[in-house]
């Protein structure tokens, strides 16, 4: 397995979506695998983040990668999924022979396609990140991604038209597979409002580490946001803030060289010693003995 740190690297670099030949920003993006070619660039065998959501349907391969702190091996017949700002690891180049598809938030914003947020596959409240597949659903999936495939290799009239359609059913099919899977979730206001919280809390949590904070924002008082939370969630306001601190903090210490005293900074805590004990209250161990243990099981 290769190095899961580089020494000159102090960040995670985090990759827009773009077009495969010219490079331009797009908001949805699909090809074809064809179990020869490798069309993995180097900078993605590195620790990284993708700025927008990762389909991947696999029809032959067995490389083995990384969401976060949880290790795959790519399985045939399997599909996996991921949200923006995860970190991903791919431990080395191989051949895959299926279909990989991206599309970012400006997508999911667009008046037509709001009602998809509300979905298992975009929700993801089970957190996971592989779905099992059937025989009658590979020939489903295959049906539906390879004419996607099609339609964006060759282009003409509506093109984006017919890629937002076919994206629609893709996610749509998707999400009753996922509710068969990991059970119904319904999706209700105050699941909406937990759901608002969370994204809140991935875009602010570098400066904001108290409830009140987040309830201002969402014209809340702190005590009914709390109770919603609880009630949807099982777990307190605060212990969503702290929980995406940690994973935070984690994955820097395990894919940047950050000393801890940095890694305290970027997260917003004005004091290093107070961040030691804040992580090994919630880790039961200190950010370098979490540094060291990690690198050793995973190097």
């Amino acid at each position: 397995m290769p190095a899961l740190t580089a020494p000159e690297k102090h960040i995670i670099p985090s990759y827009p979506l773009v077009t495969l030949d010219g490079g331009k920003p797009t908001m949805i993006e699909v090809h074809e695998a064809n179990g020869v070619d490798v069309i993995i660039e180097d900078a993605f065998l590195l620790p990284h983040r993708k700025d927008y959501y990762f389909f991947a349907f696999v029809e032959e391969g067995d490389s083995r990668h990384w969401i976060d702190f949880t290790s795959y091996t790519v399985k045939p017949g399997h599909f996996y999924f991921t949200v923006p700002q995860q970190v991903h690891l791919k431990e080395e180049s191989k051949p895959l022979k299926g279909y990989i598809a991206g599309f970012t938030e400006e997508f999911l914003l667009l008046d037509e396609n709001r009602m998809l947020r509300q979905l298992p596959i975009i929700q993801n409240p089970g957190g996971a990140h592989e779905i099992v597949l059937s025989a009658d659903e590979i020939i489903y999936l295959e049906d539906v991604m390879r004419k996607m495939a099609i339609e964006y290799k060759t282009g003409g009239a509506w093109q984006n038209q017919m890629l937002a359609s076919w994206l629609r059913v893709l996610i749509i099919y998707l999400s009753r597979i996922y509710t068969e899977q990991f059970g119904e979730s319904t999706i209700t206001q105050n699941h909406n409002l937990l759901k608002n919280f969370q994204a809140l809390i991935g875009e602010n949590h570098t400066q904001m580490h108290d409830v009140a904070a987040y309830a201002n924002l969402l014209n809340l008082t702190p005590g009914y946001l709390n109770d919603v939370v609880k009630q949807q969630s099982g777990k307190t306001a605060i212990s969503h803030i702290h929980n995406r601190l940690v994973v935070e903090a984690k994955r820097k210490l395990l894919h940047t060289n950050l000393s801890v005293k940095q890694v305290a900074d970027e997260l917003g805590f004005e004091d290093a010693a107070y961040f030691n004990r804040f992580f090994k209250r919630l880790t039961d161990n200190t950010p370098m003995a979490f540094r060291q243990q990690i690198r050793e099981m995973y190097s």
